[in-house]
């Protein structure tokens, strides 16, 4: 029975009640992922690529302890070498590919091509595990294509862009292969314990690069802030809230945060750190973006 005395014919889900949460959940989430790409820009130059990555992974990893230490008993030595070789190419090797990325070319760059992991997770489900690409995936593919030269053709304060986008698609490329080997080797585990884990072994074997590489100058407080806020926030909580939203609202609506990741990082870049957004920028934003939305596949129609 109800306060007022009636029943109701049908209780009201949870999932429903939590769903006005879900805009304002993507919305954060892609703000916390955009500016990520203004972090790395602040603290790569004071860092160097491989410290500023052992930072970002560790204190992910930190963060998201809990989910793995709760689930520990599922994840025997058997596991662990592929946990690690999905922490090489899902995290450690394109988060220093961003972080060089970020020494030479605006925070809107990396997250331009960032976008393009979407399709490299259709494009190399195509090349490796026989997938079917389709003709609407494969032209979304070719303008996702194009909006990476145009922006490898671009020029910021007078100098190439050109190998920083590089270095942004190969990482988008990456994540692709992760993506699909996560979903062929580690289907059934709790997504956020696979996080951390995969984050952890990650930290471990970038250990020696970091400590080789680290830096003799003094780093200031602005950088150290933007690393620890770029390895808790941006890593560790912002995976957590993600693995939430695939939970509750399915991967399909969750990795729609990917369109809005680039205007976030413009933004912050633009409002905190001045840097413009050039024409060749948003020709290619306009142009990735708009082949990431091609690419998706249609929604799953429930029966009646």
């Amino acid at each position: 029975m109800s306060a007022s005395g009636l029943t109701h014919p049908h209780p009201v889900s949870p999932t429903l009640n939590r769903a006005w949460l879900t805009p304002l959940e993507l919305g954060g989430l892609a703000a916390i992922w955009g500016a990520s790409f203004m972090f790395m820009r602040i603290a790569a130059p004071a860092f160097g690529p491989l410290p500023l990555v052992e930072l970002r992974l560790a204190l992910g990893a930190l963060v998201l302890m809990p989910f793995l230490w709760r689930a520990r008993a599922s994840f025997g030595p058997g596991l662990w070498p592929k946990l690690a070789l999905v922490g090489v190419l899902n995290s450690a090797i394109p988060f220093a590919l961003f972080a060089w990325a970020a020494r030479r070319a605006p925070a809107g760059i990396g997250a331009i091509t960032n976008s393009m992991a979407v399709l490299f997770t259709a494009l190399v489900a195509f090349l490796f595990y026989g997938e079917r690409i389709g003709v609407k995936r494969a032209v979304a593919l070719l303008t996702g294509f194009v909006g990476v030269v145009v922006l490898a053709s671009g020029k910021a304060a007078g100098e190439s862009i050109a190998w920083a986008a590089a270095a942004g698609t190969l990482a988008a490329f990456l994540y692709g292969i992760g993506a699909n080997m996560v979903r062929r080797h580690l289907t059934g585990l709790p997504a956020a314990a696979v996080a951390a884990a995969t984050l952890s072994c990650s930290a471990l074997l970038m250990l020696p690069f970091a400590i080789a590489t680290w830096p003799a100058e003094p780093i200031g407080a602005r950088p150290w802030m933007a690393a620890a806020s770029l390895g808790m926030v941006c890593t560790g909580f912002a995976y957590a809230v993600y693995y939430r939203l695939i939970q509750r609202i399915g991967a399909a609506r969750a990795v729609s945060v990917t369109y809005l990741v680039p205007l976030f990082a413009v933004a912050w870049a633009w409002m905190l750190l001045d840097e413009p957004l050039t024409p060749s920028m948003f020709i290619a934003g306009t142009l990735i973006l708009g082949s990431v939305a091609l690419g998706q596949p249609p929604p799953v129609r429930k029966a009646p």
